[in-house]
């Protein structure tokens, strides 16, 4: 698939300023200036994140009430429900405060509720109030959610059932009548960083509690790596806050780790040092199987876990439900491939829809994300679900695909989601007409160019440069995630050594050469392009700079993401 290439620039002023401060390559500072760190003391809290640096909880709009009606619930011996989503970011909102109430609370007066994906649906509902109500429960924290359940958490409040709301999806201009909400994003909140996680806020309130119950920090820090498993499974900013608990949560996560967090390295046969990258592909997809496969439950109960044996006995459940998702992602993705292939019709469309009633819903998602892989195209995946059919769409970069679904709507028995990722129900018998509709918008709204994938490049460097002490530089940039991504160079008017070639069929193992220096890569899928390295002429490559161990000998290596003839 051809790509766009899209070499980033920055002030060239504001590049040499930096550069006399930090006297670091001026590559390295050109990727700072472009990422905001604009001057010594900026670049030093980058470098180096402190925990102090965080906000004060108090500054968030309604934490006060959230803390008092906690500890009123404490002080009259009220039964508490921690509430929260199927995904990674509630599963391990509702774990945190779980394990937190259940140390300074009495631990028969909490219990918490993961609403079941197919029988509930996404966020609060109206089985989890009944549960509440007909076990006692006279408050429930919801974490991750709650925010758009104004008719749910009205429902509560008329069975004497209180809500305290964490949630970071963007309110509607409705609020719910709970007794206190936490979301950075109400437009009234003062509160500085407005891109935490749904743990991140449910961790808020936890720094809030410890402080008001006179317990050390330390006390809330405890849950640090499970906060930064929330921050890299949503994919939210990699900037202020976020950065700084992913750091401090990795850190946690290598040396005194979850016992969850432990058995599903162990699982998963890690064995070097956890990075941002191994909660996203290693941890996140085993907690998240749990919901799509099964019962999400039993991930909660895996990260509070008062043993090692007890967490492996869950986190071997998690496994055989990610084995699962993995076997029914790949069948599914095969069959959809099969009929985009044999359909010229379809693969002309600048949109895909795509149903089979038989297709498991809960990996329609992934299989949207897997076919944008092979057609970068907006991609909706449609299966069965009970009376109705139900699908999951997924977008390319620069395309609001629920705008575009919004459309739609009166096609639709429901739908939601945001900019990239959203869902939909609707009637069996509107599948055609919602495939022809969802076209008839894509195509009159998306660009040429969005419709080719870009690949965003830091800056360009000679292999000369490409030393260890500058590598250490890249890897002191770490938790990566969104705004802060690994940096992407190119290096111009290089040569294949001659001893470039396809491995496993389908891989290219790199040799390449500038101005005598050698430099080996990898570059995954790419077989296709390898006739270009027989050409024997010269090449721009696109990759990020890795350092491979082996027999405890470090070196660096390109993992390369794109490369093509040089322009003469």
């Amino acid at each position: 698939m051809q790509k766009r290439w899209n070499i980033l620039a920055a002030d060239e002023l504001k590049v040499k300023s930096l550069y006399e401060s930090l006297k670091i390559h001026p590559t390295l500072c050109k990727v700072l200036i472009q990422r905001e760190i604009e001057d010594f003391s900026e670049a030093k809290k980058y470098f180096r994140p402190q925990l102090t640096d965080l906000h004060a909880p108090w500054l968030m709009k309604d934490m006060e009430k959230a803390v008092d009606r906690i500890l009123q619930a404490f002080d009259r011996q009220e039964k508490i429900l921690v509430f929260g989503d199927y995904d990674v970011d509630g599963i391990t909102s509702v774990s945190c405060m779980f394990s937190f109430l259940q140390k300074h609370y009495e631990p028969s007066r909490i219990d918490f509720y993961i609403p079941h994906r197919y029988r509930e649906g996404y966020g609060i509902s109206k089985q989890g109030i009944d549960f509440a109500r007909d076990e006692g429960f006279s408050l429930i924290i919801s974490l991750d959610c709650g925010i758009k359940s104004v008719d749910l958490i009205s429902y509560a409040r008329e069975l004497g059932i209180d809500f305290v709301v964490c949630d970071h999806h963007t309110p509607d201009a409705v609020l719910p009548p709970a007794v206190a909400i936490l979301n950075p994003k109400q437009p009234d909140c003062q509160y500085p960083y407005k891109e935490l996680c749904g743990c991140g806020v449910g961790f808020k309130l936890i720094a809030a509690l410890t402080e008001r119950m006179d317990l050390p920090s330390a006390e809330a820090e405890e849950y640090l790596d499970l906060v930064a498993t929330a921050i890299a499974a949503d994919i939210v900013p990699m900037t202020g806050e976020n950065r700084i608990l992913a750091f401090y949560g990795l850190k946690k996560a290598n040396e005194r780790p979850n016992y969850g967090i432990s058995a599903l390295k162990e699982l998963s046969k890690l064995e070097s040092a956890l990075f941002i990258n191994s909660l996203v592909f290693m941890i996140a997809p085993r907690v998240n199987a749990a919901g799509r496969m099964d019962d999400a439950r039993k991930a909660v109960q895996m990260f509070i876990a008062a043993s090692q044996q007890e967490a492996h006995q869950f986190a071997e459940m998690l496994h055989s439900d990610n084995t699962n998702r993995k076997e029914a992602d790949k069948n599914i993705t095969d069959e959809a491939l099969a009929l985009l292939e044999g359909n010229e019709a379809l693969r002309a469309r600048k949109s895909t829809v795509i149903y089979q009633p038989h297709w498991h819903k809960g990996v329609v998602g992934i299989v949207a994300s897997r076919l944008i892989d092979h057609y970068y195209r907006p991609t909706i995946v449609l299966t069965q679900s009970g009376e109705y059919v139900a699908g999951s769409a997924r977008s390319v970069a620069g395309f609001n695909v629920y705008e575009a679904i919004h459309q739609c709507k009166d096609l639709l028995l429901g739908y939601g989601g945001h900019f990239y990722a959203a869902g939909m129900t609707m009637e069996p018998g509107n599948v055609e007409a919602f495939r022809a509709r969802f076209e008839e918008v894509v195509a009159a709204t998306i660009t040429p160019e969005l419709l080719v994938p870009e690949i965003i490049i830091d800056g360009e460097i000679p292999f000369r440069d490409l030393k260890q002490p500058f590598y250490n530089i890249i890897h002191q940039m770490e938790p990566f995630g969104p705004d802060n991504s690994k940096p992407v160079w190119v290096t111009k008017n290089v040569m294949n050594s001659g001893y470039s070639r396809v491995v496993k069929d389908n891989h290219i193992k790199f040799s390449l050469r500038q101005e005598n220096i050698l430099f080996n890569g990898i570059g995954f899928n790419m077989a296709r392009k390898f006739y270009l390295l027989q050409e024997q002429k010269p090449l721009d490559v696109v990759f990020t700079l890795e350092e491979n161990v082996w027999n405890d000998e470090k070196h660096l290596q390109l993992k390369v993401i794109d490369f093509r003839l040089s322009e003469s």
